[in-house]
């Protein structure tokens, strides 16, 4: 598996809807078409790209072929996203920090009485 592929194979959104179901646990092709909306044929495109990425692997069950998800990947893309989520969790700490200023700031303040 390349990144170049993993990128390609997830660019879709039929293919981040296939792996959303797969999430949730193993399923037929045909259950993963209906679920999408899709034609058997183009669900089974979808499948094969996102198989030849690394990211799901296939088991045959009797006449069935069953999708499962290989977390090795999405663990790969997890550990390579980590920087990037401590950036946005420290420009929302900044933010929120600078709402509350700001709330404080724009709270009246009783006005004393003669």
């Amino acid at each position: 598996m390349s990144d170049a592929s993993l990128w390609t194979a997830l660019a879709d959104p039929h293919r981040r809807a296939i792996v959303a179901l797969l999430l949730e646990r193993p399923r037929p092709v045909g259950e993963i078409g209906e679920a999408c909306g899709l034609s058997q044929p183009s669900t089974s495109k979808h499948l094969r790209v996102l198989r030849d990425a690394g990211l799901v692997r296939v088991r045959q069950d009797a006449q069935r072929r069953v999708y499962a998800l290989d977390p090795g990947p999405i663990a790969e893309l997890d550990a390579w996203l980590a920087p990037y989520r401590e950036l946005w969790n420290r420009s929302l700490d900044r933010l929120g920090r600078r709402l509350d200023e700001t709330s404080q700031d724009d709270t009246p303040h009783p006005t004393p009485k003669d």
